[in-house]
């Protein structure tokens, strides 16, 4: 039998090729503080330490529960929803690929701001989906028109990242409301650290889906938790999807840490509160070095310095065991992006930053 063989002759071509998303540096050496990549800087709460020490380990020989029902029941309690509405999944990446795999399939492009998530083209790419990034206007804000137009759905994180600013509630409704033909997908990765959550305008969109994680509020970024809260209908439709990709998404572990975690409302607010009294106090100090700091709803500063250039400030701060993040994108390559840090991690920036204004 003659078979049509790859014109191409050789198996490299049937490669799916992608630009991939470059996540922050994970260092391996030790006594270097890490504010490059947007963790918590306190421990996950002691609710969650003794879940962990009384966790059955003959349980992990089976697998876990494929509809994660005991963190769901504990999210949609929490959050005073059904668990019908609620998705959960591995980390918010993975919740929000679910959703780019669900909910955009279109022939008219998905709408997200220039400077933004990097994550959403690396999806739009790798699933195929036509897409346009909308330009952020001179203050890094979003502009609603330009979300007016038909497409094929929206997603924008709030607070975004990696500027920190955060819209109003009225935003997020004037783009839902003029575009009630797709899916509105609201990226809450930061909003436990400043502005309104979209939660509540659920009640009146059927086609809004708020995305959340655990990985940074929660101090749980190495246990991989994120979830969504739609209408049924969405969640309906991604589970669909989930089940045909990998129905035991899951661990043991992380489902039973992820509602321990939640029990501890007294802990979650002492140590949110702690990181934006200290992302203020980051915001004052840097100024008075003569930073420009946009105005951060989330736990990160993004600061550009007049007189100096952002990366050589990155790579000296690097050097002396100080990571954060810079971006060589258009328009920002100038700024670094600081995590919040614990006090202590923050006044060894400043001091750092001061002699660094001597050797450039």
């Amino acid at each position: 039998m003659n078979m049509e063989r790859n014109q191409a002759g050789d198996w490299r071509s049937c490669l799916r090729r992608v630009t991939p998303y470059v996540p922050g540096e994970q260092p391996k050496e030790q006594n270097i503080i890490k504010l490059n990549t947007n963790e918590n800087p306190y421990p996950p709460s002691p609710a969650v330490v003794q879940s962990l020490k009384q966790m059955d380990p003959v349980r992990l020989r089976l697998y876990p529960d494929p509809s994660c029902g005991t963190l769901t029941k504990a999210l949609a309690d929490y959050h005073g929803v059904g668990t019908d509405q609620v998705f959960v999944g591995v980390g918010s990446d993975d919740v929000l690929a679910m959703a780019f795999i669900t909910f955009f399939n279109s022939d008219r492009p998905v709408f997200f701001p220039d400077v933004t998530y990097s994550f959403y083209p690396v999806w739009a790419e790798l699933f195929q989906i036509p897409c346009e990034c909308k330009a952020l206007d001179e203050s890094f804000r979003i502009r609603s028109e330009d979300y007016y137009k038909a497409n094929g759905g929206v997603i924008f994180p709030n607070p975004n990242a990696p500027t920190g600013l955060v819209e109003p509630l009225s935003f997020i409704e004037d783009i839902l409301e003029h575009n009630r033909d797709v899916i509105v997908v609201v990226d809450e990765a930061y909003i436990d650290f400043g502005g309104q959550s979209a939660l509540p305008l659920l009640a009146r969109y059927e086609n809004l889906l708020v995305t959340r994680t655990y990985s940074k509020s929660r101090s749980m970024a190495g246990v991989r938790i994120g979830y969504a809260i739609g209408s049924p209908e969405l969640i309906r439709a991604m589970q669909d999807v989930k089940y045909s990709f990998n129905s035991y998404t899951m661990n043991q572990a992380a489902l039973e840490l992820g509602a321990a975690a939640l029990a501890d409302e007294a802990y979650f607010k002492m140590t949110t509160d702690r990181i934006v009294a200290t992302r203020n106090a980051a915001v004052r100090r840097l100024t008075e070095q003569g930073f420009h700091c946009l105005d951060s709803a989330a736990n990160f500063v993004f600061a550009t310095h007049p007189q100096y250039d952002g990366e050589k400030l990155f790579a000296y701060l690097r050097q002396h065991g100080i990571y954060v993040r810079h971006f060589n994108g258009p328009r920002i390559s100038q700024y670094l992006r600081i995590t919040v840090g614990l006090d202590e991690e923050m006044e060894r920036l400043y001091e750092t930053l001061e002699r660094a204004y001597g050797s450039l």
